[in-house]
């Protein structure tokens, strides 16, 4: 009876959340194998899309660059993801910069987005999911740094509620290492009532409350598909439609604006053949 009556409380609290938010991004990546249809996206309310761009080890998600494309002409705001592993952050850093950077370079001017908003996936790797295993938290605070130190915008850092209430309550996480996470905003990812555990940061901005179909709350409510996507990765951000066009294009970033490390084609290419392919997506709260 407790239970049932802290789930009515949990479903009230996400309905009141819902009614004062914005039910409008998508995220995807290779693993999602239909061609999107950006057009009745943004038809059906969608507003930007977000979609993996590199991940371990150090590869570049095959969809992205004609999917950005077409996005940006279908009228839609844009969002990378770099999914994370233990290895080093820093290169892990330069090489998604490159890819997202290397991707704007190749679009015209009528599928080049106005600017790309950066996402670190900072989520437990195991069970072989992708090679070098899970990223420390000193290496996210590396990893968002370097973006920082390059592009002048922090990224939003994205991860499990439980994942993350397990992480960074840990008595090894310094008071240092979380100030300079608070940098980021916060995409948190539960699916099955709205996420509460989210200090060190007061709110979250972007809650991930669906993927590959699975969601416990209301479907009426909390729709699972948009447009030709039957299992979408969906997502509530907090605050209306306006407000979320401010938010992207305040902490979206403009490549060929910064500093730029410069990666010769042979190491990117390297790289590329070093690295084998990827497992299969394991079946949790996580970005694929």
């Amino acid at each position: 009876m407790k239970l049932s009556m802290l789930r009515v409380f949990f479903l009230l609290h996400a309905f009141s959340v819902f009614a004062l938010a914005s039910n409008s991004v998508v995220n995807m990546s290779h693993y999602d194998l239909m061609r999107p249809d950006f057009v009745t996206m943004k038809s059906e309310g969608i507003v930007g899309v977000i979609h993996e761009a590199t991940y371990p080890s150090f590869q570049r998600d095959s969809q992205y660059v004609l999917r950005q494309q077409a996005a940006a002409r279908a009228g839609l705001l844009w969002g990378a993801y770099h999914y994370a592993n233990g290895t080093d952050p820093i290169r892990q850093a330069d090489h998604f910069l490159s890819v997202v950077s290397g991707a704007q370079a190749l679009a015209g001017s009528s599928s080049q987005p106005p600017g790309v908003l950066l996402v670190l996936d900072f989520e437990k790797n195991e069970h072989g999911h992708y090679p070098g295993g899970t990223m420390r938290v000193d290496q996210a605070v590396a990893f968002v740094e370097r973006i920082h130190e390059r592009t002048g915008k922090y990224p939003g850092l994205y991860s499990g509620e439980y994942y993350l209430k397990q992480v960074l309550n840990s008595p090894k996480v310094s008071l240092a290492y979380k100030r300079v996470l608070l940098n980021c905003w916060l995409w948190i990812a539960n699916y099955h009532y709205e996420p509460r555990a989210t200090a060190p940061w007061s709110v979250w901005d972007l809650w991930q409350y669906c993927g590959d179909g699975k969601c416990d709350l209301p479907r009426s409510s909390f729709p699972k598909s948009i447009a030709n996507i039957t299992k979408a990765e969906r997502n509530i951000f907090r605050g209306d439609r306006a407000a979320l066009e401010a938010f992207w294009q305040g902490r979206a970033w403009q490549p060929g604006g910064e500093k730029r490390r410069r990666e010769s084609e042979r190491t990117l290419t390297a790289d590329l053949e070093a690295s084998g392919p990827a497992a299969k997506p394991a079946l949790s709260e996580t970005l694929r």
